[in-house]
């Protein structure tokens, strides 16, 4: 099956800040980013249609034809806890140290590991490739799209940020 993974267009908030499954705001070129990701779909016909329940990616669906997508939670971004909508370089939470260093299995305070965010993922890739489709979209989030790409063989989760796909991206996966 393969699975056609959507990053969700730019965000209108302040670069560094912690979003997650914070709900922000699209910046004002949405209509111009969304064009753009729209037309590298337009050839592709899917057998079916997901998106995380964040605004973000399911006014990206939306646009590109998909109002009914199904919204499944477990295509959320990373739950940051406490640290969402704090810019990195302020939050003064001790854990963050921690994190940094081993971001994958050291979960923000009263939030998600990177782990804990691909099992999620996984759950739903799982449940996913037991259908008889061919052909899927998916309108999520960096991280959603990083922890699908390590899911498919395609990258290890030691590479994960330097993996990350530029707003309104798409990236294929076969599993």
């Amino acid at each position: 099956m393969l699975v056609y993974l959507i990053r969700h267009t730019s965000v209108d908030i302040e670069p560094g800040t912690c979003y997650g499954q914070t709900d922000v705001p699209l910046r004002p070129s949405f209509t111009e980013e969304a064009k753009i990701t729209s037309a590298n779909l337009d050839s592709i016909i899917f057998d079916k249609v997901y998106t995380s329940p964040l605004s973000r990616s399911w006014k990206l669906a939306g646009f590109c034809g998909y109002k009914d997508a199904l919204r499944d939670d477990r295509l959320m971004e990373i739950n940051f806890g406490d640290w969402e909508m704090k810019r990195f370089d302020e939050i003064d939470d001790p854990n963050i140290e921690k994190w940094y260093s081993d971001y994958i299995n050291v979960r923000s305070t009263n939030g998600e590991s990177f782990q804990d965010q691909y099992n999620r993922v996984a759950s739903f890739l799982d449940e996913l490739k037991r259908q008889d489709y061919k052909s899927v979209a998916i309108f999520a989030h960096g991280g959603v799209l990083i922890c699908a790409q390590i899911y498919a063989g395609l990258i290890k989760a030691k590479e994960a940020f330097e993996s990350l796909t530029p707003y309104g991206g798409i990236v294929k996966i076969d599993i």
